[in-house]
């Protein structure tokens, strides 16, 4: 690719903030309020106009499981997310049991107002539609960063960064190494969600359960024989996790598109087209196959946002595991736990072995036991050779099997808010996230409510 040499400008700088977050996901929304709920001034940049990423934008229509099977893993901010979102939503029972923790529906509109509530209670300013852009950076320090608007470019130059970007973009252009995908290179495929409406209920919760058996991945399931008529091209292979997301609508997170890269927005922008035409044949599909339900159902949106389930992954102090996972590893300095399961989407070379088993979406998955989970250790939120930068999210210091289990919402959340805790408590070491006290933040996360056995 041809160069262009910027000609040499000023741009309007601000550097009235402690702590800059970028990137307002399930991470960068705990990262944001736990850091201004300790005193830090703290920006949230996103570059949507709705904080929450993937539960929101991206309508995935489900939280992974908050639980162990036993007790919720996930807390503080975390359970205060899940509780309030499900609070809301008055057709998830109000009374709730141990099990009824985990794959509860989301309501994007709802989750939107409770990430705004969140960050605007504690005092975190929230800036969208700014695009983090480029980094300054020198001697192991990011010094701003550059944020994109339609006030043009701006620098905002703070104490400590957190990186929430998902793909570790902040850390990555400040110099941080990185891992990508497997060894050949090769990503996970993304999925675009979507949602139908005017859904018959009575027909769906009912007649489904007994004439045509779940979507999936039961071997009765209506997917198969969707793809087994060939009638449906775009569909690729049976990926069609579904839940109730409101009256007569119902939320899919369904078919694979593979070979996008987050970071190329050619890909992407490939990839959205070609979601579009899937969820369309989705719902042509099911309004054939199961008629009682989906007969006069549309299709009422599909995801702004593409779900990425990977892309670089940051090498920090600390690479975790495939075997820390197995042996459900503990550490001193672990933030929080982690107990679900390893979630590796397969690859467009597996779609017929998919189909032929009828099989799961992932490949390989690693389940633990009731009542099991594992430590993520600090040192994974911190990128070797970066002074004053954390990351949280999907692109923490994994191996790739492991990130195929961090990746997820509920997991984010707990993660963001250890990330904040600590930017903010690194004010008082010129930024440096490795001078705080982790004992101290993890005594702070404890008394907020955070799972830390």
């Amino acid at each position: 690719m041809n160069t262009y040499k910027l000609k040499e400008r000023e741009i309007p700088l601000n550097e009235e903030f402690d702590v800059v977050v970028s990137g307002g996901g399930p991470a960068g929304c705990t990262a944001a309020a736990a850091a201004a709920r300790a005193g830090a001034k703290t920006l949230l940049l996103e570059a949507s106009g709705y904080l929450g990423g993937m539960g929101t934008g991206g309508l995935v229509p489900a939280w992974c499981p908050f639980t162990d099977k036993e007790k919720i893993i996930y807390g503080g901010l975390a359970e205060r997310v899940l509780r309030t979102c499900m609070a809301g939503m008055p057709h998830l029972k109000p009374h709730l049991q141990r099990e009824e923790f985990d794959w509860r529906a989301i309501d994007p509109e709802l989750l939107k107002r409770i990430y705004d509530d969140l960050v605007e209670e504690f005092g975190a300013t929230v800036l969208f539609n700014a695009f983090t852009c480029a980094v300054e950076a020198s001697d192991g320090s990011v010094d701003a960063v550059i944020v994109a608007s339609k006030a043009g470019l701006a620098a905002y130059k703070a104490t400590t960064y957190i990186d929430c970007t998902g793909d570790a973009d902040v850390a990555t252009w400040a110099g941080a190494e990185y891992e990508k995908g497997d060894e050949t290179g090769d990503l996970q495929p993304a999925s675009l969600c979507f949602q139908l409406g005017n859904v018959d209920m009575y027909a769906f919760q009912y007649m489904g359960a007994v004439k045509y058996g779940a979507f999936w991945p039961k071997e009765e399931a209506a997917i198969w024989k969707i793809l087994d008529s060939g009638k449906y091209p775009e569909i690729p292979d049976g990926h069609a996790c579904n839940n109730v997301v409101g009256p007569g609508a119902i939320g899919f997170n369904a078919g694979h598109v593979w070979d996008v890269d987050n970071t190329d927005p050619y890909s992407v922008s490939k990839g959205l087209t070609h979601g579009r035409k899937i969820a369309k044949e989705f719902r042509d599909a099911c309004a054939e196959f199961f008629p009682e339900a989906f007969g006069n159902a549309w299709l009422a949106q599909t995801a702004p946002m593409m779900g990425i389930r990977e892309t670089r992954r940051i090498i920090g102090d600390y690479v975790l595991t495939v075997d820390d996972f197995k042996n459900l590893k503990s550490f001193d300095d672990e933030i929080c736990r982690n107990c679900y399961f390893v979630d590796v989407h397969h690859r467009k070379c597996d779609i017929e072995q998919q189909r032929s088993s009828k099989g799961e979406a992932c490949i390989g998955a690693i389940r633990l036991k009731p009542g099991e989970s594992h430590g993520i250790p600090y040192r994974c939120l911190t990128p070797k050779g970066l002074k004053n930068v954390l990351v949280a999210g999907r692109s923490i210091s994994t191996d790739r099997p492991t990130q195929g289990s961090t990746r997820v919402m509920p997991v984010c959340l707990a993660m963001g808010e250890a990330a904040g805790t600590a930017a903010a408590m690194a004010k008082a070491h010129e930024g440096d996230v490795r001078a705080i006290d982790v004992q101290a933040l993890r005594d702070d996360l404890r008394k907020h409510g955070a799972y830390l056995p």
